[in-house]
Order: structure tokens, then sequence, then C-alpha cells
């Protein structure tokens, strides 16, 4: 497993970056259309522990994940001291529930509300429309900058989210455009008048809309499209959002990769069995008029 960075004083400083609105993380989807998130991540060990890497140097600063133990960790090939050298920080042991270093009293001042508890958070965001792997990959890929928020930041997957962008460095910077329809009344005739409206975020998060007349409603939701800068840099990104996600995964379900393999053999099992009980009561059947 790669060496982890030392990043626990940078996960303590973030908390004074979220200090605006951070109370409002858990607002609704924005409609945005989410990306396909590679699942073929949850069977790669590799990616897993670098998910968990990312987890440890990026999240949990403010996030826990209280519902899973430390040494839940060995089952991503991970030895005991590896989770406490690597992945610890503070005086947590193996044994204990994943804590973020800092209590729900300091986070409730410094934010206004604690920050939730990822043990779940995958399964949490999972809705009809979507897979909730599919939203949090969407969401960590979806940044850009906002001048007019108050941490800088703005998602397409959830607008005027608090949380800004702690993978901002990793990401680098890019062009954002979104799209949507509008739909506001005449003053006069109280008629609905639509407009198509495209709003271009600079890298440095400057913006500038264009509003175009249309005839009809449109279609419901956003449309967005980035321009990085650095595209080697935005793909790599794009691999640990990929990773990220795929620890997410197993830490909301760890058992999950084990009982689809169990339910592999089962079905193998129940087939064969089938084939012998099918001959057998051919067997049992044949002299009997």
């Amino acid at each position: 497993m790669t060496t982890l960075s030392a990043r626990a004083g940078s996960i303590v400083l973030m908390a004074a970056v979220i200090l605006c609105g951070a109370g409002s993380t858990l607002a609704a989807e924005g409609g945005a259309p989410m990306d396909t998130w590679p699942v073929d991540r949850s069977q790669n060990q590799a990616s897993l522990q670098n998910g968990a890497r990312l987890f440890a140097n990026y999240c949990i600063g403010c996030h826990s994940a209280t519902l899973v133990r430390w040494n839940r960790l060995q089952e991503l090939g991970l030895t005991d001291a590896q989770i406490q050298q690597y992945l610890i920080f503070g005086n947590q042991k193996i044994g204990d529930a994943i804590r973020s270093p800092s209590t729900a009293a300091e986070q409730k001042r410094w934010f206004g509300k604690t920050p939730p508890d990822l043990s779940v958070i995958t399964r949490a965001r999972t809705s009809f429309d979507h897979a909730g792997t599919d939203y949090i990959y969407t969401l960590l890929r979806g940044y850009y900058r906002d001048a007019s928020s108050p941490t800088g930041w703005n998602n397409v997957a959830y607008p005027n989210i608090a949380m800004p962008h702690v993978f901002w460095q990793e990401q680098g910077p890019r062009e954002a455009r979104i799209e949507f329809t509008e739909t506001r009344k005449d003053p006069k005739t109280a008629a609905a008048q639509y407009f198509n409206v495209v709003t271009t975020y600079e890298p440095n998060g400057a913006s500038s809309r264009v509003e175009t007349p249309i005839a009809n409603h449109g279609a419901e939701g956003i449309n967005y499209a980035f321009k990085p800068l650095n595209v080697e840099q935005s793909r790599r990104f794009d691999s640990d959002a990929a990773d990220l996600v795929a620890f997410l995964a197993f830490i909301t379900d760890p058992t999950a990769s084990k009982r689809v393999q169990i339910g592999v053999w089962v079905l193998i099992f129940l087939s064969f069995f089938t084939v012998i009980a099918w001959r057998l009561n051919a067997v049992y059947w044949k002299n009997i008029k």
C-alpha cells in the first residue's frame, strides 16, 4: 500500500473553510444527470486500498464511519500494523469504530451542525433515479469554482453545497458550463416565459450568463460540461474519485463481495442438484404405471 502523506494538519484547518453555511450539506440534488461509477473498482484490492488512503487523508477530518471498525479493513488486504500506521490518526485503536478526531461538540461549533456519518452513505444516497455510488461519484467530480458562493465552490450534483472542494489541488482548475431552462411570469400578462440559461464559470470563479428566450419549456434538470486545463491531472483525479467511492461502497456493505461469491456457488450447487434430482425422479418412476 502506498505510504500516506501527512495531512492531519490540513484536515483540521479545513474546518475554517467550511464555516459558511456548512449546516446545509444535506440539501436535495439539483436534477443533474449522474455519471456512471466504474463498478469493477469494488473488486480491485488496489483501488479499495487507495480509497481507504483517500478517506483517511481527506474525509475523516470531518466525517466518521462509526458503524465500521478499523480492523474491518483487513478484508482489503491490509495488516493491523499498516492500518494503525497509515490510516489512523490520534490515539484510536485498531478495534475502535472509525471516528473523526474532532468531537461532535467541536464540529457543531465550527460548522453549525455535525457533518453526516459516512458509514452507509452510498446506500443512503440511492434512489429510484440513480445508484448511491453514481451520485457520490458525480458529486466528487462535480465541483466548480463559483465566486458568488460563500465557500467559493459549487456543485452540479448538489447546488449551493456547503462543503468546499477538498480535492481541488488534485483535480486541478477547469472551466464549467451549466445549462438549464428557467420559467418566469410576464409581469404584465402573467403568461409563462421560458429561457434557456447558460452560465460559464471561469477557473477563477468568475461567471458570465447568457439567456435566450425559447418557445417551449424544454427539458427538466441541468446539463453541464467541464473543460479541465490539465486533462491528464483531471483523469487521475477521476480515477481517485472512483477508488474513494469503491471504499465508501465497501464500508456501506462490507460483506457484499462475499455474498456474491457464495451466491455463485449456491447457484452452481442448485443447478447440479437439479440434474441429479431430475435423474433420480426418472429412475424412481420408470417402472410405475
